[in-house]
């Protein structure tokens, strides 16, 4: 091995997150303060490698801390910097991989016990294992070892070690420069004490038989009462209120000076009207979502812009069932963003590719417009696109669609993808004479039958683990696990091997463009549409950030200077 280089201090604000109303968060800054923030229903799950939904990630920021972690710097930016790792040295192998070795600062958990480097091993075999069925296991696919220890079972090949009680050691497979950022920040690769995990499983068991006979019983996870959970993050749970309310305080054993609000409440609201009445009600001084009429009132004003959301609502092809490119092109061309958008709501817009705006090109280009748009959304040249993609039906020898059986529409139900969906089938039948039957399902039945291969044409969000372009466009390699499209052309997967190895960011950036330009060309998918999102702090505190994955950060929020 040889040194590449040494990193201590993080300074990420272009790549990560929007920051609301920057400021000071000089240390003791909000002392005695209290701050309630509403956003999201009650938590689904606060198991860390579970948990999905915005509130429940929220909640884990402030619970436990990562390797890394976002802070709000003085000139009111959001920066990665170092959390329970007190610095990082990383080293470029021979055969490609690169080694990160992290030295863990002196810090404790809520019980007093001392943070160790087997805390992460436990917490990232835990997350990478097949067993676990985490829908966050592919943050760890770029882990030397991962692939061998998922076939295997056997979670001790992933190179991820303690050398020591205060040193972890990962060693990667390749040049993944968005590591530090988006996998050592995320919610699921948070610490875990493997003897308190086992410990409140089964006290949740002995919960679990008792209840038996009682039908109107909740059912008990490890985690169902966050006020017995061992953390180490900057709070600890302090009371719980069953789907209304958690209240957190300061963590006295945190290793840092809390210099942000010494209790943190968190209410819980169903819909986004209800959190806006909390907010408008000042029982909450932060709230999001914002419900639909805020939104339209935002977007009335011309200066205003949304918040991209990291994901694209696409069309996926199963490649294995429509497996004619002429065809899935035909489909394509037929589609009008523009209108979708408009059905999909205020903020959303025609996908110009995969990768959505916000992802960073650089620390000041945004890699969606630093390259031309992949898909033509001119309204214009619509009636061509679609006269072109009835020549190309009719080339692929399908007599305006029918020959082509029954087509079905996968979709999560919900009122917007229901509506959308309707409207995308419409158009293939207004265009191509193609009868596609739109069918709405359940997360887990959708899921289950991408996973299974089990359909033909459905819709989809995708998202991606960070938010840098690859990590759009590495599961779409042969064999991935997470490439429910069956798609695979060698083309692809040598481009995103360059990608991997890559040390020039240019060249690196120049071949992720090509990878999303070679995967829409052959039709894999059909992005359809982006959007935004917004939320609001109350103008009298400043220094609460929003990672660009969603979730929320409070622990530096001070009352603003007058």
């Amino acid at each position: 091995m040889k040194p590449w280089r040494r990193l201590t201090g993080l300074t990420l604000a272009a790549l990560l997150c929007v920051s609301l109303l920057g400021g000071c968060t000089g240390a003791g800054a909000a002392d005695g303060v209290s701050l309630s923030v509403c956003v999201g229903a009650a938590p689904v799950t606060l198991d860390p490698i579970y948990a999905e939904e915005i509130s429940d990630q929220t909640i884990l920021e402030h619970l436990y801390e990562n390797l890394m972690r976002l802070s709000v710097d003085v000139s009111g930016k959001a920066t990665v910097t170092n959390g329970m790792a007190k610095n990082v040295t990383q080293e470029a192998n021979y055969d490609g991989s690169v080694t990160y070795t992290f030295k863990l600062r002196s810090a404790k958990w809520s019980d007093g016990r001392s943070v160790q480097a087997k805390d992460f091993v436990y917490a990232w075999r835990r997350l990478a294992n097949p067993d676990s069925q985490s829908p966050y296991a592919e943050l760890l696919s770029v882990v030397k070892g991962y692939d061998e220890a998922r076939a295997s079972g056997d979670m001790e090949q992933m190179q991820v070690s303690a050398k020591n009680d205060s040193t972890l050691v990962v060693v990667l497979s390749g040049n993944y420069d968005w590591f530090l950022r988006e996998v050592c920040t995320s919610p699921a690769t948070m610490p875990l004490r493997q003897d308190i995990v086992k410990q409140l499983k089964a006290a949740a068991e002995e919960k679990k038989i008792a209840a038996a006979q009682d039908e109107d019983a909740q059912p008990a996870r490890w985690w169902s009462d966050p006020t017995a959970l061992v953390t180490n993050g900057p709070y600890r749970a302090e009371k719980y209120e069953s789907g209304a309310l958690l209240e957190t305080v300061a963590c006295e054993r945190y290793y840092g000076t809390q210099a942000g609000p010494k209790e943190l409440a968190f209410r819980f609201a169903d819909t986004a009207d209800e959190a806006w009445q909390l907010y408008q009600g000042k029982t909450v001084d932060a709230v999001w979502p914002l419900p639909q009429s805020r939104m339209e009132e935002l977007a009335a004003d011309e200066t205003w812009t949304g918040i991209p959301k990291l994901g694209t609502y696409s069309v996926l092809f199963n490649c294995d069932t429509v497996q004619d490119v002429t065809l899935r092109q035909a489909l394509s061309l037929a589609i009008d963003r523009n209108a979708l958008a408009e059905t999909a709501g205020v903020g959303a817009n025609g996908a110009e590719g995969l990768v959505p705006p916000g992802v960073p090109e650089s620390e000041k280009e945004d890699f969606r417009t630093a390259d031309s748009p992949l898909l033509d959304n001119d309204p214009a040249r619509y009636e061509e696109n679609c006269a072109q993609a009835r020549a190309l039906l009719e080339q692929a020898g399908y007599d305006s669609g029918a020959d082509l059986g029954a087509l079905e529409y996968l979709y999560i139900e919900g009122d917007g993808n229901a509506k959308v969906a309707k409207a995308l089938c419409q158009q293939w039948g207004t265009v191509l004479r193609v009868s596609v039957t739109p069918r709405g399902v359940t997360k887990q039945e959708f899921w289950a039958a991408l996973r299974g291969g089990t359909y033909s044409i459905a819709g989809a969000e995708v998202e991606a683990v960070g938010n840098d372009a690859e990590c759009f466009l590495m599961r779409w390699t042969s064999g991935n696990q997470d490439n429910v499209t069956g798609y695979a052309n060698s083309a692809y997967d040598t481009l995103m091997s360059i990608i991997a190895g890559a040390e020039d960011g240019m060249a690196r950036m120049g071949c992720l463009h090509d990878a999303e330009e070679l995967l829409l060309t052959d039709y894999v998918l059909a992005p359809l549409y982006t959007d935004v999102t917004a939320w609001e702090l109350r103008d009298t505190f400043t220094g609460a950030c929003r990672d660009a994955r969603g979730w929320f950060v409070f622990s530096g929020v001070v009352p603003r200077a007058s």
